[in-house]
């Protein structure tokens, strides 16, 4: 327990963290996430969530007294400013989405945190599907005994005339944020009987047609560790997860 820690954040952070670190880089720990925060790219590797029925339902937080502020808990040379979105053609987008932390103000404030955001394509994933996958991930708490969730950014290659793969991406603002290719989302619920089961995401980072069920983004939980680098809820044999399909689209 860090010297800064009250003994309920200790247990908070251990319960968000129960099955393991997807990696260990620049861990940030708040009171309802832990991220995981890359300063070259300027974005979060990853973020964790656990979410349950009783805290969702607990919504005190008024997100309009919220604003996107500069995390100062990252070192200066790599910290990302609103001025860096302005004018930048994308929206500041939530990995630990507010609306799943409403049970206190500080708690929704802290998802607004600049190393929470990745730049995403407003009109058609942020605004549309990506939200869609948020509320469908928040309504799952109500089946479940325990939800927990990891989000991030990918790159991904992609073929070019000359036959090779190229990883390719812009950056915007003038601290050079890095615009992911791709955004995956990994859910892990727990059944009141103890069983587990696993549903994995990749979205690309682009406008998606509304009709796209979200089963279409659907993919193998190795496909996004090989992709990303990161290795998601390892302490959990994956003799114990089942990879199902979402409920509903």
């Amino acid at each position: 327990m860090s010297h800064k820690e009250t003994p309920e954040q200790y247990a908070r952070r251990n319960e968000i963290m129960r099955f393991g670190y997807p990696g260990y880089e620049n861990l940030k720990y708040r009171d309802d996430y832990v991220l995981s925060y890359n300063r070259r790219l300027r974005l979060p590797n990853w973020v964790c969530e656990h979410l349950t029925v009783e805290r969702l339902r607990k919504r005190v937080a008024d997100r309009s007294k919220c604003d996107f502020t500069i995390d100062t808990s990252v070192h200066p040379m790599f910290r990302v400013t609103n001025e860096d979105y302005r004018k930048s053609g994308y929206d500041r987008g939530h990995m630990a989405a507010a609306a799943n932390h409403q049970y206190s103000q500080d708690a929704n404030c802290q998802t607004f945190l600049l190393s929470n955001i990745g730049p995403q394509v407003g009109s058609g994933f942020n605004r549309d599907s990506w939200e869609h996958l948020e509320k469908y991930v928040r309504h799952l708490p109500r089946s479940y005994k325990n939800v927990y969730v990891l989000t991030g950014p990918l790159f991904l290659p992609k073929l070019e005339q000359d036959g090779h793969l190229y990883v390719k991406y812009k950056l915007i603002g003038q601290h050079r944020i890095a615009v992911p290719t791709h955004y995956f989302k990994v859910v892990l619920t727990e059944s009141h009987n103890n069983k587990y089961e696993l549903q994995s995401y990749i979205l690309p980072n682009q406008p998606i047609n509304e009709k796209t069920p979200l089963h279409r983004f659907q993919v193998p939980v190795e496909t996004i560790e090989k992709a990303s680098g990161l290795v998601m809820f390892e302490k959990l044999p994956r003799k114990y997860i089942t990879e199902v399909q979402p409920q509903f689209n």
